[in-house]
């Protein structure tokens, strides 16, 4: 498990730099970049305790405006 966190890191720290980039100079293949990083990183993110605490912290604020 600490390898996936390792990873989940450091694909937070791309993202990060990739969406701080000019919005106006980014092409396609940019965008399919960051999008599939924001999915991996969702995907390695879900099963650990932050993100069943994410999970959970969403659910009660949905929950609260409906």
């Amino acid at each position: 498990m600490d390898l996936t966190v390792d990873l989940a890191v450091l694909l937070g720290v791309i993202l990060v730099v990739l969406l701080a980039r000019p919005v106006a100079a980014r092409k396609r293949w940019d965008q399919i970049l960051v999008v599939a990083i924001a999915i991996v990183l969702g995907i390695l993110i879900a099963p650990t305790d932050f993100g069943q605490s994410i999970l959970n912290s969403l659910g009660r604020v949905t929950h609260g405006f409906s």
